[in-house]
């Protein structure tokens, strides 16, 4: 008879156990799935995605840039050049003009000039990678400053503003301004800090009739050093034409 009850009994207590899993399971897919979510998801993965599609339509361009980098307010070097895209999928820059400040006389004076231009060189180079961080180039960036930021809903001009701190240096800040119906971007202002100095950056956008958006405009001023440079990326050609 013992043997009668039991064997109910202990399928009772597995079928619960069985249930109480499956339960415990449920609930912790749910609360993981929970967590996964971050605040405006939708927006990002948008957002992303449209960064995507022009990335690609981008590798049709080739385009002209040009630099110019001025000291203490007195232009020292203006260079255009043209940018394709290489075998590796990276662009790569063929000089067409460039213009410098005359070579001063005299070896001594012309090895300190050559000096303080390699280490101006070198400072840019360093500079240019850093800032290239800041244009977010993976879709965890995207989602970390959307989902940390501040969004101000669209005005009148359908432009949503998207405003974070600390976004690749403590301290930083980013702006970022979307046209909301195309998640385009239209213009970014970054203040930062790069080796002990002060940079502040901001970028124009535009959008040709093919929908490819790009950034025209680009100032870069680091205050310490008397820098500014600018770039405006232009006559862009679409290759497959």
């Amino acid at each position: 008879m013992k043997a009668l009850t039991f064997v109910p009994f202990l399928k009772t207590t597995t079928m619960k156990m069985h249930l109480l899993g499956a339960a415990f399971c449920v609930s912790l897919a749910a609360f993981l799935s929970l967590q996964a979510q971050v605040p405006n998801e939708g927006l990002a993965n948008s957002i992303i995605a449209a960064r995507q599609k022009n990335a690609a339509l981008m590798k049709q361009y080739s385009w002209n840039c040009r630099t110019e980098l001025s000291e203490d307010g007195t232009a020292k070097d203006t260079r255009i050049d043209t940018v394709t895209w290489g075998p590796d999928g990276q662009p790569q820059h063929t000089l067409l003009n460039d213009q410098s400040n005359p070579v001063p006389r005299g070896f001594f004076r012309r090895r300190i000039a050559d000096r303080e231009k390699d280490q101006m060189e070198a400072y840019l180079k360093s500079l240019r990678a850093f800032l290239h961080q800041y244009t977010l180039p993976t879709s965890g960036q995207v989602i970390n400053l959307i989902s940390t930021g501040t969004i101000a809903p669209p005005g009148p001009d359908g432009v949503l503003q998207i405003t974070g701190a600390s976004v690749v240096v403590p301290g930083d800040t980013v702006s970022l301004s979307i046209d909301a119906p195309t998640r385009a971007t239209r213009r970014m202002s970054i203040m930062t800090f790069f080796q002990g100095d002060a940079v502040n950056v901001t970028i124009t956008f535009k959008t040709l009739a093919s929908g490819l958006n790009y950034a025209a405009y680009m100032q870069v001023n680091v205050p310490d050093k008397g820098l500014t440079l600018l770039i405006q990326n232009y006559d862009f050609i679409n290759q497959n034409n």
